[in-house]
Order: C-alpha cells, then structure tokens, then sequence
C-alpha cells in the first residue's frame, strides 16, 4: 500500500488482505496487547450470546479509549521542541514532503524565552506587530493559540517591571484594529476557530489595553503619584539621574535612536528637558534615520529662518521608515536553510558557519514565509 507522510522512509501502516479488501492492522497491539490480556475471556466462564456480544462491544471500546490516549499522549510528547531552529523549505523534496508554515516557525522558535531577554524583547514584540497587521489569519489554531499565550506574558511583564509601555500599547492597538476588521466582516475572510473565540480574544485585548492604560505614573521629585492616586515620598538612598554632570547626561540622550524617548526622558527634571530640546541632537537623530533627499521635501523653518529638527524628525517619521536597531535577532544560515537564534546555534555543516550566518528582521521572517 503507498505511504502518505513527510518522509517515504517511514515503514507506514501494516495492511492485512481480507475477503472485504484491504484492513489497516493496529499500530498499538505491541503496546496494547499486555493490556488487552487482562481482558481475556476465562475458560471457566460461561457467556450466552447476548452477554458475549456485550463483553466484546466493552472490549472493543476500551481498546479505542486507551488508543486514543496513546496517540494523546504521543501529540503531546511532540508538542514540545527540544530544538530552538527550524529548516525553511518552500518545497517538497524526496526527504521532506510540503513545506515550512509561519505558524510552524512561530511554535518551534521558543518566543516565549525570547521575551525574558532584553536583548530580544523589542524584537519580538515588532514580529507580533507585523503578523498581527497582516498575517493573524495565517496562523494555524495552535500558533493562534501561542501567540496569544505569548502576548499575554509580555503583558503581564510590561505590568510588573513597567518597561517599554509604550511598544506593547501601539502592538495592542494594531492588533485590536485588526481583531475587530475580522469581527465584523465575518465570511469575507476565512478564520480559523469559531468566530466566538474571536470575540473572546478581542475582549481579552480590549482589557489589557485598559490595564496598560491606568499604567501611567508621574514622578516629580522626590516624590510620586501612585496609581490609586495617592501620593506617596520616594526615598533617597543613593545617586540619582539628576545627580549626574552635564555631559554624562548628554551623552545619554545621544545614545537614544528614538525620539520619543528622548521626549520622555525630558520630562523628568527640567535640566534633562533643557538638553532634550538640543537642536545638534534632532539633527543627528535625523541624519541617522533619513536621507539627505528626504530633507529637501520635507524641510521645515522656523521665524528666523533655522531648521526644526525636531519638528523635521516627527514629520519624516509620519512618511518614511526608520532604522530599528535591536540587541539580538533570529539568524538565517544560508548554507543549511535553518532559521535559529545565535546564542542557540545549529547543526551547521559548513566549513566556516560565521560566513553563512544572516540576520533576519522582522520584515525578512515574514517574507520567508510567503509562498
């Protein structure tokens, strides 16, 4: 009988002739037959028709139940990647039959650590930013469900440590945006799972927004306000920002690439406001993210004729991409077509692997997916 699988190695199914055709043997009598002795008929018994008919019918699904189990417990064996890669094949070979998912790197990839690494943390939340604009629908019923347990860790992260609010504000906004597009247009796009779980996962987004929401904290001083709204005295028990000099603090606001960080951090003496406020700062900072071109069609003067970097860098930002920069990134050996985290590694083959290594953004991990 021909095999139907991933491999054409595999030995398959055992098949017996019959005078009905074809039947498929049990795959689990070895595993099956200890247990199924204990359900041998004693010689010393006497059954009538009926209660035999019964006894083979109690038989025949105890045998089905424990089954069942045992390809349960085989899935769930599976379920669980000791390995941290994952082969991309966008065809089928003699060896492997039909090809790499999204949904499939998104389970076998380990994001779930990834986000414990500050390293990764930003690069994992703008992967679940660009598949929660266009590829949520793509996602098998299992990576849905991944990438949902893994959006609520980095939530309740965000609402422990109160890091990097505003990244999983405006992933949360897409996603929301994207939830309730599929909501409401329910038939003109084919979801996998019913649309009550949809709904579900919508409500459940819309919570933690609030949540995120009534995050906001305001510090003024030696002093903040809680988020009863009560306010409460910070105590002092070392050096503080305010305490250091002047070009150390500079040098900070210059080690940012985003401006929205340097606005934040400018609110918290008005010492780092006056430095945020720099024009040499906005200047570089838009020289590092846009092209001289860019300038010219976008170029905004004050009244007396100088230019508002600042104003430049928000204005540009609207039109055009800015450089992500990010601790770590996903690996792509070329040599090996394996998709990997560096710190992980692989299996490679190649004779210098460092030469076949690329780092993959989040925009090439969803383009490796596309067929």
């Amino acid at each position: 009988m021909p095999f139907l699988g991933q491999d054409w190695r595999s030995p398959g199914w055992n098949w017996i002739k019959t005078e009905d055709g074809w039947k498929r043997c049990d795959p689990c009598s070895h595993e099956l037959r200890s247990e199924d002795t204990q359900y041998t008929l004693n010689p010393g018994i006497i059954l009538n028709s009926g209660e035999e008919e019964i006894f083979n019918n109690e038989c025949e699904y105890a045998a089905k139940k424990r089954k069942k189990e045992h390809f349960g417990n085989d899935t769930a064996a599976h379920s669980f990647y000791r390995e941290k890669w994952i082969y991309v094949h966008k065809e089928s070979t003699k060896e492997r039959h039909g090809y790499c998912t999204l949904g499939e790197a998104f389970n076998r990839l380990d994001f779930s650590s990834a986000i414990q690494d500050i390293r990764r943390f930003t690069y994992v939340v703008k992967l679940l930013q660009l598949i929660a604009k266009s590829q949520l629908t793509s996602l098998s019923g299992v990576a849905q469900k991944n990438y949902f347990n893994i959006l609520d860790k980095i939530v309740q992260k965000v609402l422990d440590d109160h890091q990097n609010p505003r990244l999983i504000k405006d992933l949360l906004q897409d996603l929301s945006s994207t939830l309730c597009i599929l909501v409401r247009g329910v038939g003109k796009s084919v979801l996998v799972g019913n649309i009550n779980i949809w709904i579900c996962r919508l409500e459940t987004v819309l919570s933690w927004q609030q949540q995120l929401q009534n995050l906001q904290m305001t510090k003024t001083g030696s002093y903040y306000v809680s988020l009863s709204g009560s306010v409460d005295q910070q105590v002092n028990t070392g050096l503080t920002l305010s305490d250091l000099p002047l070009h150390m603090l500079n040098n900070i606001l210059y080690r940012f690439s985003d401006g929205w960080d340097i606005v934040t951090l400018g609110q918290v003496t008005p010492t780092l406001y006056m430095l945020s406020e720099d024009r040499r700062l906005w200047k570089r900072l838009c020289q590092y993210h846009f092209a001289e071109k860019q300038f010219c069609r976008h170029l905004i003067l004050s009244e007396k004729g100088h230019i508002e970097w600042k104003l430049m860098y928000f204005t540009l930002q609207k039109y055009y991409p800015t450089k992500e920069q990010y601790g770590d990134t996903l690996h792509f050996c070329r040599h090996c077509s394996i998709l990997f985290w560096k710190d992980s590694g692989h299996p490679c083959t190649a004779a210098d692997p460092d030469s076949c290594f690329t780092p993959v953004s989040p925009e090439h991990f969803i383009d490796l997916f596309k067929f």
